[in-house]
Protein backbone atom coordinates (compact mmCIF):
# COMPACT_ATOMS: atom_id res chain seq x y z
CA UNK A 1 0.00 0.00 0.00
CA UNK A 2 1.52 3.37 -1.00
CA UNK A 3 1.49 6.54 1.09
CA UNK A 4 -1.53 8.03 -0.70
CA UNK A 5 -3.54 4.86 -0.08
CA UNK A 6 -2.50 4.90 3.57
CA UNK A 7 -3.61 8.52 3.94
CA UNK A 8 -6.93 7.74 2.23
CA UNK A 9 -7.46 4.82 4.61
CA UNK A 10 -6.63 7.09 7.54
CA UNK A 11 -9.27 9.59 6.43
CA UNK A 12 -11.88 6.90 5.71
CA UNK A 13 -11.41 5.36 9.15
CA UNK A 14 -11.50 8.79 10.75
CA UNK A 15 -14.78 9.71 9.06
CA UNK A 16 -16.47 6.37 9.79
CA UNK A 17 -15.37 5.84 13.38
CA UNK A 18 -17.90 5.05 16.13
CA UNK A 19 -18.26 7.33 19.13
CA UNK A 20 -17.64 5.42 22.38
CA UNK A 21 -20.80 5.32 24.53
CA UNK A 22 -18.92 6.34 27.68
CA UNK A 23 -17.44 9.41 26.02
CA UNK A 24 -20.76 10.43 24.52
CA UNK A 25 -22.39 10.26 27.96
CA UNK A 26 -19.58 12.30 29.51
CA UNK A 27 -19.90 14.96 26.83
CA UNK A 28 -23.67 15.21 27.33
CA UNK A 29 -23.17 15.39 31.09
CA UNK A 30 -20.64 18.20 30.67
CA UNK A 31 -23.01 20.21 28.48
CA UNK A 32 -25.90 19.79 30.90
CA UNK A 33 -23.72 20.85 33.82
CA UNK A 34 -22.88 24.14 32.09
CA UNK A 35 -26.45 24.78 31.03
CA UNK A 36 -27.60 24.51 34.66
CA UNK A 37 -25.25 27.33 35.57
CA UNK A 38 -27.51 30.19 34.50
CA UNK A 39 -24.93 32.81 35.37
CA UNK A 40 -22.40 31.39 32.93
CA UNK A 41 -24.81 29.90 30.39
CA UNK A 42 -24.58 32.63 27.74
CA UNK A 43 -20.80 32.54 27.65
CA UNK A 44 -20.08 28.84 27.90
CA UNK A 45 -22.97 26.91 26.37
CA UNK A 46 -22.16 27.22 22.66
CA UNK A 47 -18.38 27.07 23.05
CA UNK A 48 -18.59 23.96 25.21
CA UNK A 49 -20.86 22.12 22.76
CA UNK A 50 -18.37 22.80 19.96
CA UNK A 51 -15.45 21.71 22.12
CA UNK A 52 -17.25 18.60 23.33
CA UNK A 53 -18.14 17.48 19.82
CA UNK A 54 -14.55 18.09 18.72
CA UNK A 55 -13.40 16.07 21.72
CA UNK A 56 -15.42 13.07 20.57
CA UNK A 57 -13.99 13.31 17.05
CA UNK A 58 -10.39 13.80 18.12
CA UNK A 59 -10.33 11.00 20.68
CA UNK A 60 -11.55 8.60 18.03
CA UNK A 61 -8.53 9.28 15.84
CA UNK A 62 -6.03 7.72 18.21
CA UNK A 63 -6.81 4.15 17.21
CA UNK A 64 -7.11 4.40 13.42
CA UNK A 65 -3.58 3.84 12.16
CA UNK A 66 -0.57 1.77 13.10
CA UNK A 67 1.71 4.81 12.81
CA UNK A 68 -0.20 6.60 15.55
CA UNK A 69 0.93 6.09 19.14
CA UNK A 70 -1.55 6.58 21.97
CA UNK A 71 -0.79 6.56 25.67
CA UNK A 72 -2.71 7.37 28.83
CA UNK A 73 -0.55 8.07 31.87
CA UNK A 74 -0.64 9.91 35.16
CA UNK A 75 2.11 12.60 34.92
CA UNK A 76 2.83 14.85 36.67
CA UNK A 77 0.91 14.92 40.00
CA UNK A 78 -0.08 18.37 41.22
CA UNK A 79 -0.67 18.77 44.95
CA UNK A 80 -2.74 16.40 47.05
CA UNK A 81 -6.10 16.95 45.35
CA UNK A 82 -5.86 18.77 42.03
CA UNK A 83 -3.56 17.18 39.46
CA UNK A 84 -2.75 17.34 35.76
CA UNK A 85 -2.36 14.14 33.75
CA UNK A 86 -1.50 13.47 30.15
CA UNK A 87 -4.86 12.55 28.64
CA UNK A 88 -3.35 11.27 25.40
CA UNK A 89 -0.31 11.38 23.15
CA UNK A 90 -0.77 11.34 19.41
CA UNK A 91 2.11 10.83 16.98
CA UNK A 92 2.23 10.50 13.21
CA UNK A 93 5.29 10.36 10.95
CA UNK A 94 5.23 10.30 7.15
CA UNK A 95 8.37 11.12 5.18
CA UNK A 96 9.29 14.63 6.34
CA UNK A 97 5.88 15.33 7.87
CA UNK A 98 5.69 15.03 11.65
CA UNK A 99 2.80 15.55 14.06
CA UNK A 100 3.09 15.16 17.84
CA UNK A 101 0.24 16.18 20.11
CA UNK A 102 0.11 15.88 23.88
CA UNK A 103 -3.18 16.75 25.57
CA UNK A 104 -3.36 17.62 29.28
CA UNK A 105 -6.32 16.92 31.51
CA UNK A 106 -7.13 18.43 34.90
CA UNK A 107 -8.46 16.21 37.67
CA UNK A 108 -9.65 16.92 41.19
CA UNK A 109 -11.41 20.27 40.89
CA UNK A 110 -14.64 20.43 42.87
CA UNK A 111 -15.95 22.81 40.22
CA UNK A 112 -16.68 20.15 37.60
CA UNK A 113 -18.10 22.75 35.22
CA UNK A 114 -14.70 24.48 35.08
CA UNK A 115 -12.79 21.19 34.96
CA UNK A 116 -14.92 19.80 32.13
CA UNK A 117 -14.78 23.06 30.20
CA UNK A 118 -10.98 23.26 30.31
CA UNK A 119 -10.52 19.59 29.44
CA UNK A 120 -12.93 19.84 26.51
CA UNK A 121 -11.05 22.95 25.33
CA UNK A 122 -7.69 21.17 25.48
CA UNK A 123 -9.02 18.29 23.39
CA UNK A 124 -10.74 20.64 20.94
CA UNK A 125 -7.59 22.71 20.43
CA UNK A 126 -5.51 19.63 19.61
CA UNK A 127 -8.27 18.32 17.36
CA UNK A 128 -8.05 21.61 15.43
CA UNK A 129 -4.26 21.22 15.16
CA UNK A 130 -4.71 17.71 13.80
CA UNK A 131 -7.26 18.83 11.19
CA UNK A 132 -5.09 21.75 10.09
CA UNK A 133 -1.97 19.59 9.82
CA UNK A 134 -3.70 16.89 7.73
CA UNK A 135 -5.18 19.51 5.42
CA UNK A 136 -1.83 21.27 4.90
CA UNK A 137 -0.01 17.98 4.37
CA UNK A 138 -2.50 16.89 1.69
CA UNK A 139 -2.19 20.22 -0.11
CA UNK A 140 1.61 20.14 -0.06
CA UNK A 141 1.69 16.59 -1.42
CA UNK A 142 -0.88 17.50 -4.07
CA UNK A 143 1.30 20.42 -5.16
CA UNK A 144 4.34 18.18 -5.46
CA UNK A 145 6.08 19.07 -2.21
CA UNK A 146 6.26 15.52 -0.80
CA UNK A 147 9.85 16.12 0.33
CA UNK A 148 9.08 19.37 2.15
CA UNK A 149 9.62 19.54 5.90
CA UNK A 150 6.57 20.28 8.01
CA UNK A 151 6.07 19.61 11.69
CA UNK A 152 3.67 20.48 14.48
CA UNK A 153 4.12 19.67 18.14
CA UNK A 154 1.97 20.56 21.12
CA UNK A 155 2.51 19.90 24.80
CA UNK A 156 2.32 21.44 28.22
CA UNK A 157 4.32 22.31 31.34
CA UNK A 158 3.31 23.28 34.85
CA UNK A 159 4.54 26.83 35.49
CA UNK A 160 3.18 27.23 39.01
CA UNK A 161 1.91 24.80 41.63
CA UNK A 162 1.11 26.18 45.09
CA UNK A 163 -1.63 25.27 47.56
CA UNK A 164 -3.71 28.01 45.95
CA UNK A 165 -2.54 28.46 42.35
CA UNK A 166 -2.08 26.19 39.35
CA UNK A 167 -0.69 27.69 36.12
CA UNK A 168 -0.57 25.48 33.04
CA UNK A 169 1.44 26.49 29.98
CA UNK A 170 0.45 24.87 26.69
CA UNK A 171 2.77 25.30 23.73
CA UNK A 172 2.37 24.84 19.99
CA UNK A 173 5.58 24.53 17.98
CA UNK A 174 5.29 24.75 14.19
CA UNK A 175 7.96 24.19 11.54
CA UNK A 176 7.27 25.08 7.91
CA UNK A 177 10.43 26.63 6.50
CA UNK A 178 10.95 28.71 9.66
CA UNK A 179 9.66 27.90 13.13
CA UNK A 180 7.21 29.56 15.50
CA UNK A 181 6.01 28.86 19.02
CA UNK A 182 2.68 29.90 20.51
CA UNK A 183 2.11 29.78 24.27
CA UNK A 184 -1.26 29.71 26.03
CA UNK A 185 -1.82 29.83 29.78
CA UNK A 186 -4.55 28.89 32.23
CA UNK A 187 -4.22 29.96 35.86
CA UNK A 188 -6.61 28.41 38.35
CA UNK A 189 -7.42 29.39 41.92
CA UNK A 190 -7.68 25.92 43.46
CA UNK A 191 -9.20 27.24 46.70
CA UNK A 192 -12.01 29.24 45.12
CA UNK A 193 -12.28 26.93 42.09
CA UNK A 194 -12.17 29.70 39.47
CA UNK A 195 -10.20 30.54 36.35
CA UNK A 196 -8.19 33.74 36.78
CA UNK A 197 -8.11 36.14 33.83
CA UNK A 198 -5.85 39.17 33.44
CA UNK A 199 -8.71 41.74 33.60
CA UNK A 200 -10.08 40.06 36.75
CA UNK A 201 -6.94 41.05 38.66
CA UNK A 202 -7.53 44.78 38.25
CA UNK A 203 -10.04 47.43 39.20
CA UNK A 204 -10.30 48.84 35.67
CA UNK A 205 -8.59 48.87 32.27
CA UNK A 206 -5.80 51.22 33.41
CA UNK A 207 -3.64 48.10 33.90
CA UNK A 208 -3.10 47.99 30.13
CA UNK A 209 -1.22 51.29 30.11
CA UNK A 210 0.60 50.71 33.40
CA UNK A 211 1.91 47.29 32.40
CA UNK A 212 2.73 48.40 28.85
CA UNK A 213 4.78 51.36 30.06
CA UNK A 214 6.73 49.15 32.43
CA UNK A 215 7.44 46.63 29.67
CA UNK A 216 8.73 49.42 27.42
CA UNK A 217 11.07 50.54 30.18
CA UNK A 218 12.33 46.98 30.63
CA UNK A 219 12.84 46.62 26.87
CA UNK A 220 14.90 49.79 26.69
CA UNK A 221 17.04 48.81 29.68
CA UNK A 222 17.68 45.32 28.33
CA UNK A 223 18.77 46.71 24.95
CA UNK A 224 21.14 49.14 26.69
CA UNK A 225 22.62 46.35 28.80
CA UNK A 226 23.04 43.81 26.00
CA UNK A 227 23.63 44.71 22.32
CA UNK A 228 22.38 41.26 21.27
CA UNK A 229 18.91 41.99 22.65
CA UNK A 230 16.52 43.80 20.36
CA UNK A 231 12.83 44.66 20.60
CA UNK A 232 10.56 46.34 18.11
CA UNK A 233 10.38 49.61 19.98
CA UNK A 234 10.77 53.21 18.80
CA UNK A 235 12.12 52.10 15.41
CA UNK A 236 10.93 54.61 12.80
CA UNK A 237 11.40 52.10 9.98
CA UNK A 238 8.90 49.71 11.62
CA UNK A 239 6.06 52.20 12.03
CA UNK A 240 2.96 50.48 13.45
CA UNK A 241 4.90 47.25 14.01
CA UNK A 242 6.58 48.77 17.06
CA UNK A 243 5.28 47.53 20.39
CA UNK A 244 2.64 49.90 21.74
CA UNK A 245 0.60 48.13 24.40
CA UNK A 246 -0.43 44.72 25.61
CA UNK A 247 -3.75 43.15 24.69
CA UNK A 248 -6.45 43.28 27.39
CA UNK A 249 -6.23 39.48 27.57
CA UNK A 250 -2.46 39.24 27.06
CA UNK A 251 -0.86 35.88 27.86
CA UNK A 252 0.25 35.76 31.50
CA UNK A 253 0.91 33.54 34.45
CA UNK A 254 1.43 34.05 38.17
CA UNK A 255 4.63 32.75 39.73
CA UNK A 256 4.93 30.71 42.91
CA UNK A 257 6.08 33.99 44.53
CA UNK A 258 2.77 35.61 43.53
CA UNK A 259 4.29 37.86 40.87
CA UNK A 260 2.73 38.67 37.51
CA UNK A 261 4.55 37.62 34.34
CA UNK A 262 3.45 38.87 30.90
CA UNK A 263 4.33 36.63 27.93
CA UNK A 264 4.65 37.36 24.20
CA UNK A 265 4.71 34.86 21.35
CA UNK A 266 7.70 34.59 19.07
CA UNK A 267 7.77 37.49 16.54
CA UNK A 268 5.14 39.45 18.51
CA UNK A 269 7.46 42.14 19.90
CA UNK A 270 10.92 41.09 18.72
CA UNK A 271 12.75 39.30 15.91
CA UNK A 272 12.53 35.54 15.74
CA UNK A 273 15.95 34.92 17.31
CA UNK A 274 14.59 36.37 20.57
CA UNK A 275 12.04 33.57 20.80
CA UNK A 276 9.11 33.87 23.18
CA UNK A 277 9.81 36.69 25.61
CA UNK A 278 8.36 37.39 29.02
CA UNK A 279 8.46 40.24 31.50
CA UNK A 280 8.06 40.07 35.26
CA UNK A 281 5.98 43.07 36.34
CA UNK A 282 7.01 44.56 39.70
CA UNK A 283 4.03 44.52 42.04
CA UNK A 284 4.80 48.09 43.06
CA UNK A 285 3.96 49.20 39.50
CA UNK A 286 0.42 47.81 39.65
CA UNK A 287 -0.31 47.79 43.40
CA UNK A 288 -2.78 50.69 43.30
CA UNK A 289 -4.91 49.18 40.54
CA UNK A 290 -5.08 45.60 41.80
CA UNK A 291 -8.46 44.42 43.03
CA UNK A 292 -6.63 42.85 45.97
CA UNK A 293 -3.40 41.10 46.88
CA UNK A 294 -5.05 37.70 46.87
CA UNK A 295 -2.94 36.55 43.91
CA UNK A 296 -0.35 39.27 43.23
CA UNK A 297 1.75 40.30 46.25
Amino acid sequence: MNQNDKLKQLKDNYNSMDIPKELELNVKKTILTFERKSKAKAFFSNSLKVAAIAAVLFIGTVNINGNIAYALSDIPVIGDIVRVITFNRFEMEENNFSLKLETPSIEGLENKSLENYLNAKYISDNKALYDSFIKDMEEMKKDGFEDAHMGTESGYTIKTDTPQLLSIERYIFNVVGSSSTVLVYDTIDKNNQILITLPSLFKDTSYIESISNNIKSQMLQQMLDDPDIYYWLNDESLGDENFDKINPDQHFYITSNNELVIVFDKYAVAPGYMGNVEFLIPTSVIQNILVSNEYIK
